[in-house]
This record gives structure tokens, sequence and C-alpha cells, in this order.
């Protein structure tokens, strides 16, 4: 008999490796499958990885059939198997983590997307029948108690353009249509015609509704069923047809259904990043990923914006060039305006082993913020790192650059440690029907508190 406990897979960005012995090849073909049909939005717009065919979400280790993560999080179900991908800010050498651990390490990133300007999540918490759900059956569960609630109370209507036969003309008539198609067949009567009405099925009802069959046939948990079969019994009426990431993307509400943007970002995420629930027609294999390099920076952003009301922050500046032929664009993750001073601010997601912070910040960084200072014409620069389970620094690595080129000019480059992570939470029991933010009080508390000091 089988291992069960093989059925439970837990792996952390470039750290651990396990053995994986059932399906191997099956397992890297599925995902590269996932790979080249995967939406190249924002989250994987790498231009260089958009050239690589192989797949880059796990490392396979032929000889030892060993699994290793990258730099990818979310979970990969195949065929039985739950592959957790976990953030390596969390792992610890040589320990088990707990269901509920990674329950609350999960907590951690709906916390952290929460603030993501990218995507929009609604502010409170999942009451799970337990802590056995990994983070796509809870992000189902977000998407499905959230749009079910709304659409009970309102179904979004909008006015799009109708053809029909009909026994008077509204709208116009489509007098060539009218002509070959009625008139020369006897049906005279029937009147071909254009008009526009205010109709529940739309495009956007048609991709909940697709979003929703996707994740009904996914799902194992009870709740999120019983949420999507009430969605689906709403949208009866709605027509069944496929959906893309992309028509998602040009969807625009007026203020009078702003509350369906969140479930349009929904469904963008679902369709976008790298789900696949048909390959080769087997609706038990799927894939949720994200690179958390994006993430933490998308989170810091986010973040500075809505916490911190009196600093001015703005995301990756893109009309500044190294080179006067304009090749070389600069992008810095964050320009920031605080008392009267411009600071430009750089997410690094690595791992901060050392006591002394400065052997931590790499030469490569050093040279490319010193890039941004001299055109960007700022003296200060500062380096956001996340804090990890194992190590919270509170020390601040100070690095002074003189530019001889500009009088001697001092430039100063300092890095930090944030609290991204709280550690209380991961060995306390979760609390059902908690709020997200009422969860992470204490955390977002402290964060507020510590980029306060840094910025001003």
């Amino acid at each position: 008999m089988e291992d069960n406990r093989k059925k439970m897979i837990n792996l952390f960005e470039y750290k651990n490796k396990v053995e994986f012995y059932n399906s191997f090849s099956e397992l890297e073909s599925f995902l590269d499958d996932i790979w080249m049909n995967r939406e190249k939005h924002s989250y994987f717009a790498d231009v260089e990885e958009n050239k690589i065919e192989a797949q880059r979400f796990l490392q396979f280790i032929h000889k030892t059939k060993e699994l290793k993560s990258n730099k990818y999080v979310g979970v990969i179900h195949y065929k039985g198997h739950t592959i957790n991908l976990l953030p390596k800010i969390f792992y610890q050498e040589d320990k088990d983590c707990t269901p509920n651990e990674v329950f609350q390490m999960n907590n951690h990133i709906l916390w952290w997307l929460s603030y993501c300007r990218k995507i929009k999540f609604p502010k409170y918490q999942t009451s799970l029948s337990g802590t056995n759900n990994d983070f796509f059956e809870i992000l189902i569960y977000l998407f499905s108690k959230y749009t079910r609630e709304l659409l009970t109370n309102s179904i979004y209507q909008q006015y799009e353009e109708v053809n029909r036969e009909l026994p008077f003309i509204k709208g116009r008539l489509n007098t060539n249509k009218y002509i070959k198609e009625n008139l020369s067949t006897g049906r005279w009567h029937k009147l071909n015609c254009t008009y526009d009405a205010f109709v529940i099925d739309n495009e956007f009802n048609r991709i909940i509704k697709y979003v929703t069959n996707l994740l009904f046939n996914a799902t194992n948990n009870s709740d999120n069923k019983k949420y999507l079969r009430e969605i689906l019994f709403i949208l009866d009426d709605v027509t069944d047809e496929p959906a893309t990431a992309a028509q998602c993307a040009r969807l625009s509400f007026n203020p009078m259904f702003e509350a369906f943007e969140t479930v349009r970002d929904y469904c963008y995420l679902f369709l976008s990043n790298n789900i696949s629930f048909n390959y080769k027609n087997d609706l038990k294999l799927f894939a949720f990923l994200l690179p958390m390099e994006s993430v933490f920076e998308d989170f810091v952003f986010g973040f500075i914006d809505k916490e911190l009301k009196d600093i001015a922050a703005k995301s990756q500046k893109k009309d500044t060039y190294l080179d006067t032929d304009r090749k070389f664009g600069l992008r810095p993750d964050l320009w920031i305006e605080s008392q009267g001073r411009n600071i430009i601010a750089d997410t690094k997601y690595k791992i901060i082993y050392s006591d002394e912070p400065k052997k931590d910040i790499a030469q490569s960084d050093l040279y490319q913020m010193v890039s941004y200072a001299i055109r960007f014409n700022v003296d200060e620069i500062i380096l956001f790192y996340p804090n990890t389970i194992n190590r919270n620094q509170d020390e601040v690595a100070e690095i002074v650059i003189e530019d001889t080129f500009a009088d001697n000019k001092k430039i100063k480059i300092k890095a930090f440690q944030i609290p991204i992570i709280d550690t209380s939470l991961l060995f306390s029991e979760f609390k059902r029907s908690i709020k997200l933010d009422e969860l992470f009080n204490i955390a977002t508390l402290n964060l507020k508190k510590k980029l306060t000091e840094i910025l001003k």
C-alpha cells in the first residue's frame, strides 16, 4: 500500500527535496504543458523566461527521482498528490510542517495578496471546515462565497447588441439580411432586427459561469461545491462558453457596479495563473502558481500606498534610461516622496543569513542602485528584504558611495529587513470566521511602524 504521507508534499523555494516516484515523467510533461500555455500577464512578463520552453516551476532530479521547488508559490494537484509550494522565508531545516502551519503560511500569502495592486481580495477570512485545505481551496472558497453573496443581492446586467427576428421593428432593420433570409423565403412577417438590450446573458456573467464550472470540477471541499452550485443556479440562463484572462482584463465597470470588480479580478486570477483544469481531459490535475518575487514587490508597494497616508509612492517609473540612445531602461520598484525627500526603494526577495547585514547585499544590487541614484538624481536608496521565520534583523546596513563625477556627492544605500511574517501565528491554532485584517492586525501595525521609521 502506498504511503499516505507522500500524498501531501511540502516544498519550499530552492530549499528541500522530496522523493516522488509515482508518474515522475508524466508530472514533468504536465507542468511543461502548463508553462507553454500560461497567460503572459504582468506576473509572467519576464522577457528571458518567456523565451524558455521548459517549465520553471519544479526541478526534476532524474537520477534520484526527487522534486525541488523553484521561485513559485502555490499548489499542484496531480493524481491524488497535493504539492504545496511554499515561500522560502518559512523554511526550517529538518522540520516537518504541521497542517496548521501550512494553513497559516497560506494565510500569510492571502494577506500579502490583499495589498497587491494587480489582484483585489475582499477583506474577510475563510471559515473552512479544517486546516487541511490548501491554498487553492482557500481561494476557491473566497471567490465562491463572495460571488454567491453578491449575486444573491444583485445580478450584473448590461446593454449588449442583440440580433433577433421579431414581429415588429425594434432598433434597426437589417435590410439585406431581411431580404435574403426572410422575404425571399416567404417569411416576410419576421423582421430581422438589431437592437441594444439590458441583458443578464452578457460577457461578464458568461466569464463567471465558465470559471465557476471549472472550479466546481476542481474542488473537493463541500462548502465550495455548495456555493459554486448556487452561483450556477443563479446564472442558469447565461450561455455556456469558454473565457480567457484577456477578456477579464478588458472589462471595466461604472461606479454602480463597483462591487463586481472583485469578482472580475478573481476570474482573472484563476484564468491567468498557470491553472490547468483539462490536461488530457483529467479534471483532477491542476496547478495554481505565483512568482513570489513579484508578489513581494507588489505587496510592499500596496502596503505603503494604502497604510502610510503621508507618503506618496509610485511604482516602476519607466521614463528614464541608462544610456543616451534610450536602449537600457531603468525601472526602480518604488519612487517615494516623503517630507520633501525623493527616495528610490527596491524590493529584494532574498534571505539574509548573516548577522552583519552588509554581507548579504549583492554587489550586482549595489551597481544597480548606484545607476538609479545617478540617473534619477537622488542620494538616498533603500533596499527592502523580507524577514524570515529564522531571522528578524533590526540592524540597518548602510553603505555610502561617493560619486567622483559629481563633486564627491554621497549616495547612501540602506538595507532593511521588514516584518512581513507574524511568527506567532504559525504556532497558534487558527480561529475560524476571523477576518483577514483582524488575523494580521498585529503584523500590520508592526510593518506600518517599521516602514514609517524607515521612510520618515
